[in-house]
């Protein structure tokens, strides 16, 4: 999927939604492997979340919202309720087509996604990811978008490469 420029992605171009599809596996497969940043068993992860969903619904704790642009999935987010809070939730993953990167859509993606997360009675997002060098753009994008470095649990995915979980309060 290629767009050259998008003055606003808050349009009738990017359509969102929150039902999943059947379509939405291949999709989601899709994305996260255009991004080059995770590890096949990573990717089965997202790929298996969406199933979970599929089959249980809101009673698998996974929350899913969609953007597409031309009836084509473009990103997707996929969060819910931390089990045993009152207000906290985390956000598992966002990801973005690699070449829509760079329009906004992410950002946009994440406003969408906090405001579902508040009408569900949501206050404290959660995103946990690598603090490896090739994910400096996303530490930058979760700063930008709000959030702050609240923790870091040091070599939890391998030695030197630490959890860093982002917070934002809504």
């Amino acid at each position: 999927m290629e767009l050259k420029s998008m003055e606003s992605l808050d349009h009738p171009q990017v359509r969102y939604r929150d039902r999943l599809l059947p379509s939405d596996e291949h999709s989601v497969l899709a994305i996260v492997k255009s991004s080059g940043f995770f590890s096949p068993q990573e990717v089965e992860v997202a790929v298996e979340l969406v199933k979970e969903g599929q089959n249980k619904g809101l009673s698998s704790g996974y929350c899913f919202l969609f953007a597409e642009i031309s009836e084509e999935v473009a990103g997707y987010a996929c969060y819910g309720p931390i089990p045993c809070t009152a207000e906290s939730f985390d956000l598992y993953w966002i990801a973005v087509s690699a070449s829509l990167r760079g329009l906004g859509l992410g950002k946009e993606l994440l406003e969408k996604t906090e405001k579902k997360i508040q009408s569900m009675g949501g206050r404290r997002v959660y995103v946990d990811t690598s603090s490896r060098e090739q994910y400096a753009p996303t530490h930058a994008f979760y700063r930008r978008c709000g959030y702050r470095e609240a923790a870091v649990l040091e070599h939890f995915y391998a030695p030197q490469d630490h959890k860093i979980i982002f917070l934002k309060v809504l």
